[in-house]
Protein backbone atom coordinates (compact mmCIF):
# COMPACT_ATOMS: atom_id res chain seq x y z
CA UNK A 1 0.00 0.00 0.00
CA UNK A 2 1.46 3.56 -1.24
CA UNK A 3 2.32 6.19 1.33
CA UNK A 4 -0.43 8.41 2.34
CA UNK A 5 0.64 12.06 1.35
CA UNK A 6 0.35 14.72 4.73
CA UNK A 7 0.65 18.32 4.41
CA UNK A 8 2.11 19.52 8.01
CA UNK A 9 1.18 23.37 8.47
CA UNK A 10 2.25 25.14 11.12
CA UNK A 11 0.56 27.75 12.40
CA UNK A 12 4.03 30.27 13.12
CA UNK A 13 6.41 32.12 10.79
CA UNK A 14 9.20 32.49 13.13
CA UNK A 15 11.80 29.84 12.03
CA UNK A 16 12.78 28.85 15.63
CA UNK A 17 9.53 28.86 16.96
CA UNK A 18 8.51 26.20 19.36
CA UNK A 19 5.71 25.32 16.62
CA UNK A 20 8.03 24.45 13.53
CA UNK A 21 10.49 22.75 16.20
CA UNK A 22 7.65 20.19 17.01
CA UNK A 23 6.77 19.80 12.92
CA UNK A 24 10.15 18.70 12.37
CA UNK A 25 9.99 16.22 14.95
CA UNK A 26 6.49 15.31 13.90
CA UNK A 27 8.17 14.55 10.67
CA UNK A 28 10.99 12.43 11.75
CA UNK A 29 9.03 10.38 13.99
CA UNK A 30 6.13 9.59 11.68
CA UNK A 31 5.39 6.27 10.26
CA UNK A 32 6.54 4.88 7.13
CA UNK A 33 2.51 4.62 5.77
CA UNK A 34 2.80 8.28 6.34
CA UNK A 35 4.73 10.60 4.08
CA UNK A 36 4.33 14.30 5.59
CA UNK A 37 5.57 17.81 4.31
CA UNK A 38 5.48 21.20 5.14
CA UNK A 39 3.66 23.26 3.36
CA UNK A 40 4.88 26.94 3.73
CA UNK A 41 1.62 29.52 4.23
CA UNK A 42 4.25 32.48 5.24
CA UNK A 43 3.91 34.04 1.36
CA UNK A 44 0.47 33.94 0.94
CA UNK A 45 -1.24 37.46 0.18
CA UNK A 46 -4.00 38.32 2.70
CA UNK A 47 -7.49 37.04 1.28
CA UNK A 48 -9.33 39.50 -0.17
CA UNK A 49 -12.24 38.26 -2.56
CA UNK A 50 -11.95 41.32 -4.87
CA UNK A 51 -8.84 39.18 -6.32
CA UNK A 52 -11.05 36.19 -7.01
CA UNK A 53 -11.12 37.41 -10.65
CA UNK A 54 -7.17 36.85 -10.80
CA UNK A 55 -6.19 35.30 -7.63
CA UNK A 56 -2.44 35.91 -6.99
CA UNK A 57 0.08 33.05 -8.04
CA UNK A 58 0.37 32.30 -4.14
CA UNK A 59 -3.32 31.40 -3.73
CA UNK A 60 -3.56 29.33 -7.13
CA UNK A 61 -0.25 27.35 -6.11
CA UNK A 62 -1.13 26.88 -2.16
CA UNK A 63 -4.54 25.88 -3.50
CA UNK A 64 -3.19 23.33 -6.02
CA UNK A 65 -0.67 21.63 -3.57
CA UNK A 66 -3.08 21.44 -0.79
CA UNK A 67 -5.11 18.98 -3.42
CA UNK A 68 -2.67 16.72 -3.67
CA UNK A 69 -2.43 15.84 0.16
CA UNK A 70 -4.31 13.30 1.51
CA UNK A 71 -4.69 14.65 5.19
CA UNK A 72 -3.32 17.57 7.14
CA UNK A 73 -1.92 17.90 10.73
CA UNK A 74 -1.70 21.39 11.94
CA UNK A 75 1.13 22.38 14.30
CA UNK A 76 -0.24 25.96 16.19
CA UNK A 77 1.08 28.25 18.93
CA UNK A 78 -1.99 29.81 20.38
CA UNK A 79 -2.38 33.52 20.41
CA UNK A 80 -5.01 35.47 22.29
CA UNK A 81 -6.77 32.02 23.09
CA UNK A 82 -6.86 31.61 19.02
CA UNK A 83 -4.98 30.47 16.02
CA UNK A 84 -2.77 32.58 14.48
CA UNK A 85 -3.39 35.29 11.94
CA UNK A 86 -1.70 33.56 9.02
CA UNK A 87 -2.66 30.35 9.54
CA UNK A 88 -6.50 31.69 9.68
CA UNK A 89 -5.76 33.22 6.54
CA UNK A 90 -4.62 30.03 4.92
CA UNK A 91 -7.51 28.32 6.02
CA UNK A 92 -9.35 31.06 4.26
CA UNK A 93 -7.49 30.74 0.78
CA UNK A 94 -8.25 27.16 0.90
CA UNK A 95 -11.79 27.40 1.45
CA UNK A 96 -13.01 30.05 -1.59
CA UNK A 97 -13.86 30.29 -4.37
CA UNK A 98 -17.78 28.99 -2.42
CA UNK A 99 -18.19 25.72 -2.87
CA UNK A 100 -14.84 24.95 -4.15
CA UNK A 101 -12.91 23.75 -0.14
CA UNK A 102 -9.60 22.21 -1.00
CA UNK A 103 -9.44 21.17 2.40
CA UNK A 104 -13.05 19.34 2.36
CA UNK A 105 -12.94 15.42 3.03
CA UNK A 106 -9.02 15.44 4.24
CA UNK A 107 -8.68 13.79 7.44
CA UNK A 108 -7.13 16.17 9.75
CA UNK A 109 -5.15 16.21 13.16
CA UNK A 110 -4.28 19.20 15.26
CA UNK A 111 -0.78 19.33 17.73
CA UNK A 112 -0.88 22.82 19.87
CA UNK A 113 2.29 24.00 21.23
CA UNK A 114 3.28 26.40 23.81
CA UNK A 115 5.50 27.53 26.68
CA UNK A 116 2.27 27.91 28.82
CA UNK A 117 0.95 25.11 30.99
CA UNK A 118 -2.31 24.51 28.78
CA UNK A 119 -0.33 23.34 26.11
CA UNK A 120 -2.18 25.69 23.52
CA UNK A 121 -6.11 24.41 24.51
CA UNK A 122 -7.42 27.48 23.24
CA UNK A 123 -6.27 27.03 20.00
CA UNK A 124 -6.74 23.68 19.52
CA UNK A 125 -10.50 23.96 19.97
CA UNK A 126 -11.07 27.51 17.91
CA UNK A 127 -9.37 25.37 14.88
CA UNK A 128 -11.09 22.51 15.30
CA UNK A 129 -14.77 24.73 14.88
CA UNK A 130 -13.28 26.23 11.77
CA UNK A 131 -12.43 22.14 10.42
CA UNK A 132 -16.60 21.24 11.11
CA UNK A 133 -16.88 24.01 8.45
CA UNK A 134 -14.15 22.95 6.09
CA UNK A 135 -16.05 19.28 6.02
CA UNK A 136 -12.60 17.97 7.78
CA UNK A 137 -12.83 14.94 9.67
CA UNK A 138 -10.58 15.60 12.83
CA UNK A 139 -9.01 13.01 14.75
CA UNK A 140 -10.33 13.15 18.07
CA UNK A 141 -8.40 10.95 20.32
CA UNK A 142 -5.70 11.23 21.15
CA UNK A 143 -5.41 15.16 22.33
CA UNK A 144 -2.44 17.02 21.44
CA UNK A 145 -1.89 19.87 24.03
CA UNK A 146 1.89 20.17 24.30
CA UNK A 147 2.66 22.39 27.12
CA UNK A 148 6.14 23.81 28.70
CA UNK A 149 7.44 23.38 25.17
CA UNK A 150 10.49 25.99 25.39
CA UNK A 151 11.60 23.50 27.85
CA UNK A 152 11.27 20.27 25.39
CA UNK A 153 13.93 20.48 22.94
CA UNK A 154 17.56 20.09 22.89
CA UNK A 155 19.92 22.42 21.20
CA UNK A 156 19.71 20.71 17.45
CA UNK A 157 15.94 21.56 18.14
CA UNK A 158 15.31 17.17 18.75
CA UNK A 159 12.28 16.41 21.76
CA UNK A 160 14.03 15.46 24.58
CA UNK A 161 11.87 14.17 26.88
CA UNK A 162 10.98 10.68 26.44
CA UNK A 163 7.73 10.91 27.65
CA UNK A 164 6.81 13.15 24.73
CA UNK A 165 8.60 11.68 22.00
CA UNK A 166 6.85 8.33 23.01
CA UNK A 167 3.37 10.81 23.16
CA UNK A 168 4.45 12.13 19.46
CA UNK A 169 4.92 8.12 18.29
CA UNK A 170 1.43 7.30 19.67
CA UNK A 171 -0.22 10.61 18.21
CA UNK A 172 0.78 9.73 14.85
CA UNK A 173 0.49 5.82 14.96
CA UNK A 174 -3.31 6.89 15.64
CA UNK A 175 -3.57 9.49 12.78
CA UNK A 176 -2.25 6.79 10.09
CA UNK A 177 -5.05 4.45 11.31
CA UNK A 178 -7.23 7.72 10.58
CA UNK A 179 -5.84 8.62 7.55
CA UNK A 180 -5.94 5.20 5.99
CA UNK A 181 -9.76 4.69 7.56
CA UNK A 182 -11.15 8.10 5.53
CA UNK A 183 -9.11 7.19 2.95
CA UNK A 184 -10.91 4.06 2.39
CA UNK A 185 -14.05 5.74 2.84
CA UNK A 186 -13.84 8.79 0.05
CA UNK A 187 -12.38 5.87 -2.34
CA UNK A 188 -15.60 3.65 -1.88
CA UNK A 189 -17.68 7.05 -2.09
CA UNK A 190 -16.10 7.89 -5.69
CA UNK A 191 -16.60 4.29 -6.50
CA UNK A 192 -20.34 4.45 -5.26
CA UNK A 193 -20.75 7.85 -6.92
CA UNK A 194 -19.31 6.52 -10.27
CA UNK A 195 -21.91 3.49 -10.40
CA UNK A 196 -24.58 5.60 -9.37
CA UNK A 197 -23.46 7.82 -12.35
CA UNK A 198 -23.57 5.05 -15.01
CA UNK A 199 -26.16 3.44 -14.12
CA UNK A 200 -28.65 6.44 -14.15
CA UNK A 201 -26.98 7.08 -17.80
CA UNK A 202 -28.36 3.48 -18.55
CA UNK A 203 -31.47 3.96 -17.41
CA UNK A 204 -32.08 7.38 -19.27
Amino acid sequence: MAPKKVAVIVGSLRKESLSRKMAKNVIDLAPQNLKLEVLEIGDLQLYNQDLEAQPPRSWVEFRNRLKSFDGVIFVTPEYNRSIPGVLKNAIDIGSRPYRQIVWAKKPAAIISVSPGALGGFGANHHLRQSLVFLDMPAMQQPEAYIGHADEMFDVQGRISKVATKDFISKFLKAYDEWVYQFSEYNTETRRFKAASSAENEINN
